[in-house]
C-alpha cells in the first residue's frame, strides 16, 4: 500500500521501517525456506533487547493459540541455562539466534553454551550480512542464515524478519498480523489521540510514564515498550522513565507514591474484558466478605481498576486507558504500531533521533576493552 503524507512524514528518516509494515512484502525471509523448521515443538530464542522482546511479546499475548514451547534467553542467567533440559532429547530443540550487529556480547556468550547441540537442521541465525561473529559462524558451519535488515534497528524490528520468523514458527500467520496495519493511519481518531497524548507528555514535561497493568499477558509487550521509549527518547538530557507496574499487586506497594507523591507522572492503565470461570465463594469466610461472593477474578480486578481511575480523576493525575477486548493478531499488531508511531512523534517533538543509541555504544565499547 502506498504511504500517505502523514506516514511519509513520520517515517521519513526510516522508510525501511514503513516498508516492513506491508503484508505484501516478506523482505529478507521466505516462508517456504523456513517451513522445514516448523516440525520442532521446542524453540530456544537467544537475543538481547529489541532482537528478542518483540517475539517474546507475541508469544505471551497469543500463547492461547500456540501449541509449542518457546524459551527466551535474553540475559546472562546461568541458572536459567542449566534448567533447560536439552541433554535428554537434543534433536527436539530448534535454536534461533538473533543479533543485528552479529556481535552482541551476551548473545554470543549464551550461544556458546549450546554449541555442542547445533546441527545444520536445527539452527537459524539472523544478523546483518557482513563481517561479524554470527554471520561468519553461519558461513563457516553452513548454518541456516537470514539477513537482518540493516536499516531497521532492533527495537523497531518486530514487523521484520526478527519478529515474523519466530511468529511463523509459533504457528501464527505473519501476513495476518500485518494484514490491516495501514488502516491505523486511515483512522483520523487514532491520529488525533496519538497527537494529543504525545503533546501532553512533551508539554507537561512528564518525568515518569507508568504502565499500570492489570493484564499479565501484556507484561512482555510492556517490556518491549519500555525499551522502545527509553532507548529512542533518552538523549541530550531529554526523555522520561517508562515504569512497568503490575496491578493489583502494586496497589499495595507503589500506589501511595503514585497518588500522593510528585505530580510528574502519566499513567497508561491496561485492562481486559476477558472473563474467567473462577468465582469466589464466601462460605468459608462468613458474612464479612459477602461483597465478594460469586464475583469472578475479572470482575474483582476491573472494579479495582475502576476505583484506581476514579482516584486519578479526583486527584487530577493524567492518565490514558487501554482495554483489550480480544487477544488476537490484529489487536497486538495495532498496539505495536501505535507505540512505534507515537515514539517517533515524541522524538520529533523533543528534537532527538529516534533511531540511534549513542550512549549504549559507549558501554559496549568499554565492556570489550575491559574484557580484552
Amino acid at each position: 500500500m502506498r504511504a500517505n503524507n502523514l506516514e511519509s512524514k513520520v517515517f521519513d528518516k526510516n522508510p525501511s521501517l514503513l516498508k516492513s509494515l506491508s503484508s505484501s512484502k516478506n523482505n529478507n525471509y521466505n516462508f517456504k525456506r523456513i517451513k522445514k523448521f516448523k516440525k520442532f515443538k521446542t524453540v530456544v530464542i537467544i537475543g538481547m533487547g529489541g532482537s528478542i522482546l518483540g517475539s517474546k511479546a507475541i508469544y505471551s499475548f497469543l500463547k492461547h493459540k500456540i501449541k509449542k514451547n518457546f524459551i527466551f534467553i535474553d540475559n546472562l542467567d546461568f541458572e536459567l541455562l542449566k534448567k533447560i533440559e536439552i541433554k535428554k532429547n537434543p534433536s527436539k530443540f530448534l535454536f534461533i539466534i538473533i543479533s543485528k550487529s552479529g556481535n552482541t556480547t551476551e548473545t554470543i556468550v549464551n550461544t556458546g553454551y549450546f554449541k555442542n547441540y547445533f546441527k545444520k537442521n536445527n539452527l537459524i541465525i539472523i544478523s546483518e550480512k557482513k563481517d561479524n561473529i554470527l554471520y561468519n559462524l553461519a558461513k563457516k558451519k553452513d548454518f541456516f542464515f537470514i539477513k537482518h535488515n540493516s536499516n531497521i534497528g532492533g527495537r523497531y524490528s518486530v514487523f521484520s524478519e526478527v519478529g515474523m520468523v519466530p511468529a511463523y514458527l509459533m504457528g501464527l500467520s505473519p501476513l495476518k498480523i500485518k494484514k490491516k496495519l495501514f488502516h491505523f493511519f486511515k483512522n483520523k481518531k487514532n491520529l488525533i489521540i496519538s497527537k494529543r497524548y504525545t503533546k501532553k507528555i512533551y508539554q507537561k514535561k512528564i518525568k515518569t510514564l507508568v504502565f499500570f497493568n492489570y493484564v499479565p499477558q501484556l507484561n512482555d509487550f510492556l517490556f518491549w515498550c519500555q525499551q522502545l521509549l527509553a532507548e529512542s527518547l533518552g538523549k541530550n538530557k531529554k526523555g522520561f522513565i517508562p515504569v512497568i507496574s503490575n496491578a493489583p499487586k502494586d496497589h499495595h506497594s507503589l500506589m501511595q507514591l503514585y497518588l500522593d507523591g510528585p505530580k510528574d507522572k502519566l499513567f497508561y492503565v491496561f485492562s481486559s474484558k476477558k472473563n474467567n470461570s473462577f468465582k469466589f465463594n464466601n462460605k468459608i469466610f462468613g458474612k464479612k466478605v459477602k461483597f465478594l461472593h460469586n464475583k469472578n477474578y475479572s470482575k474483582i480486578k476491573n472494579t479495582q481498576k475502576k476505583a484506581f481511575i476514579e482516584v486519578l480523576k479526583i486527584s487530577k493525575i493524567p492518565f490514558r486507558e487501554f482495554e483489550i477486548k480480544k487477544f488476537n493478531e490484529k489487536n497486538l499488531a495495532d498496539l505495536f504500531l501505535l507505540f512505534i508511531f507515537e515514539t517517533i512523534l515524541l522524538a520529533n517533538l523533543m528534537g532527538v533521533d529516534a533511531f540511534n543509541q549513542p550512549a549504549v555504544e559507549k558501554v559496549k565499547i568499554l565492556t570489550k576493552k575491559f574484557l580484552s
